[in-house]
């Protein structure tokens, strides 16, 4: 359960009705009970739905639609090097997660749920640390494959996912990208084709109307993630903007939010082809975290109590902290741990 300061989000439809019926008492000479009366039934009373909120940005849905879907939330695994430039897709999504995989370069988990792009991609591979992302959603991973290591702990932790066995996972060899990073994913026909009872997923994110705690000024931020990748953010007075990312002119994601949350690292079971160790970032146990948010950089914990469980922030005097509803970037920053490259400077 969120805590009180948060929003609930249910379908616009629900309301609850309490209908009180007085009780019938007396025997069969129809005597009335000492203190007893004719008393009417009290009149049902109607108690107004929460606002209905979209699950994965916070954000009002428009006219108060229902924002349950008969699909679930979509994260497609995206490539983050110079090889996917330029990334497709990525400005239409609802929320992102950087993670560090190996060779000191990062992929992205785009998540998608209130709008389906028709095209999405370079899609790449899965990694050990999608359960930690992908499982409060209940989400399913679009993807080009996985190692056997990677497929067997994704199976065991229930992850669902569509690999390029799926018509609508897809290369395209039109040029913009080498082969290797040509596989591209059409959500619309995906989500299309989805056969499940419309549910609208928990919030991902504990977003809440109360405001953030004091924080620092931060309008520049360098959130590295290995010595070859430091996300490098600037604040333009309204949304945070990428410096060094790959989204395609028109097509990019600027977020309201963006969190870097330190995460403990460890090493997966086997190396890439290039013989590199593939790092794993282990989203759930607790860390640090930094909130950037309207240019103030705001220091917290969070807390993840399993791979499955839903996150939570809390400030230095241990109340739980919500965050604004809009777009957020998440950023695994790798700490303790055998992969431990990151660090997060902002001025």
């Amino acid at each position: 359960m969120r805590p009180s300061i948060l929003r609930r989000a249910l379908p616009a439809s629900l309301v609850v009705l309490s209908l009180a019926l007085a009780g019938c008492g007396g025997g069969d000479d129809g005597e009335k009970k000492s203190g007893g009366g004719d008393e009417s039934p009290t009149a049902a009373s109607e108690t107004p739905a929460p606002p209905a909120t979209w699950p994965l940005t916070g954000q009002l849905t428009e006219g108060g639609a229902d924002p349950a879907r008969k699909h679930p939330a979509y994260i497609v695994k995206i490539d983050n090097s110079s090889a996917s430039d330029p990334q497709i897709g990525v400005g239409q999504a609802d929320l992102v997660v950087e993670e560090l995989v190996e060779g000191g370069i990062t992929r992205l988990a785009v998540f998608f749920y209130e709008k389906l792009p028709e095209k999405a991609g370079p899609v790449r591979s899965m990694r050990l640390t999608d359960v930690g992302i992908a499982k409060p959603l209940g989400a399913t991973i679009i993807t080009s494959g996985a190692a056997p290591v990677t497929l067997n702990g994704l199976r065991k932790a229930g992850i669902k996912f569509l690999d390029m066995n799926n018509p609508n996972v897809v290369r395209i060899n039109d040029g913009t990208h080498d082969s290797l990073h040509s596989v591209m994913a059409n959500l619309k026909k995906i989500g299309a084709s989805a056969r499940g009872t419309a549910t609208r997923p928990a919030d991902y994110l504990p977003f809440g109307d109360t405001p953030l705690p004091a924080g620092a000024a931060a309008t520049n931020l360098d959130i590295k993630l290995s010595a070859g990748r430091t996300s490098r953010w600037k604040y333009d007075g309204a949304k945070y903007v990428l410096q060094n990312g790959y989204m395609a002119d028109g097509d990019v994601f600027k977020p309201d939010t963006v969190i870097a949350a330190t995460v403990r690292t460890s090493l997966a079971p086997y190396k890439d082809p290039a013989g590199n160790p593939v790092p794993v970032s282990h989203f759930e146990g607790k860390g640090k975290a930094v909130i950037f948010h309207g240019g103030q950089a705001v220091d917290v914990t969070w807390e993840k109590a399993d791979e499955g469980a839903e996150l939570t922030f809390r400030d230095a005097a241990g109340n739980e902290v919500a965050v604004p509803a809009g777009k957020t970037w998440l950023e695994l920053v790798p700490g303790k741990g055998a992969a431990s490259t990151g660090a997060v400077t902002y001025n």
